[in-house]
């Protein structure tokens, strides 16, 4: 291998060592209970967040943050508009949470069809302003590369750009510090169209890119159906007609690359880091993680949303 080429191959891989670094990852309260210590698989303060599948009970929930701020790390619980019944809830809900030494939350409008309060979308409890009230620090809202059919129908991004651009300009008036992190896809192509896209339109928000962690093509399958993943399940169907791959689990290695290497080529994109979905599992995903850092180092270098 030539040196030049040396050099290229050494400079993907801190790209994706620096894409990589500083992740944050997903855990519901069930699966967070199989975790005997954080302390002992995630690096020190890592951002963990937790989902809130309809049905959870709040102090299951509120638990789970608890014991995650405990151990020295940053938890982020998700707060679903549709689910909370009125103001006197909301307050409640991020009383308990501060309480608890939470700083911030994901605000997702839910994936229930009919409100079960006062709250419809994510803008009505951002413009609450309970939550910059009660000194939460950070905020994130959901991005969505591949569409939201429960929000545009035909497919597009009409409704979604409008809510992004309300997004854009309370974080301008109110002064809070506000991000998105996306759903996971598997197409980069069709993420790095869309950052490149809301970045045209003037959305400034720092964006946090989901990804899904190693697992089996069935798993993400199931999961990608489920959470309303759109053209990219093509490249996980593509990968199950390849045989020689079917049985191997799938790592999102060939995303993050590319993703990284935008990144590098386009640093005004807003792209902040990586978010993972552990659908093969939490452990495997942590070393998955561990292996594009520390590997480099070696070498010299979680729902619908309004």
């Amino acid at each position: 291998m030539g040196r030049l080429t040396q050099a290229k191959q050494l400079g993907k891989m801190q790209d994706v060592a620096g894409f990589v670094d500083g992740y944050s990852i997903e855990v519901m309260p069930r699966t967070a209970a199989k975790i005997a210590d954080f302390r002992e698989l995630l690096p020190s303060g890592t951002r963990i967040y937790i989902a809130n599948i309809d049905g959870t009970p709040f102090c299951d929930m509120l638990e789970t943050a608890r014991r995650i701020v405990r151990e020295g790390f940053s938890a982020v619980p998700h707060i679903t508009a549709r689910t909370v019944q009125n103001e006197a809830e909301l307050r409640k809900i991020v009383q308990r949470y501060r309480e608890a030494g939470v700083k911030e939350a994901l605000l997702l409008a839910g994936g229930i069809s009919k409100p079960r309060g006062e709250y419809q979308c994510t803008m009505q409890l951002l413009e609450s302003r309970i939550f910059d009230g009660a000194g939460f620090t950070r905020v994130f809202v959901a991005g969505h590369p591949e569409g939201n059919r429960d929000i545009d129908v035909d497919g597009g991004h009409a409704e979604l750009d409008k809510a992004l651009l309300r997004k854009q300009e309370f974080a301008l008036n109110s002064g809070m510090e506000l991000e998105l992190t996306t759903q996971f896809a598997f197409d980069a192509d069709a993420v790095v169209a869309w950052v490149q896209r809301i970045r045209n339109m003037g959305v400034e928000l720092p964006v946090n890119i989901g990804v899904a962690g190693p697992a089996k093509l069935q798993t993400l399958l199931k999961f990608a159906i489920s959470c309303g993943v759109g053209p990219s399940i093509r490249v996980i169907q593509r990968r199950g007609r390849d045989f020689t791959k079917l049985l191997a689990p799938f790592t999102p290695d060939d995303m993050v690359s590319a993703l990284a290497e935008f990144r590098h080529n386009a640093p005004d994109s807003m792209i902040a880091g990586l978010h993972i979905f552990p659908l093969g599992g939490i452990r495997v995903a942590v070393d998955w993680a561990a292996e594009q850092t520390v590997g480099s180092v070696g070498n010299g270098i979680m729902e619908h949303d309004q």
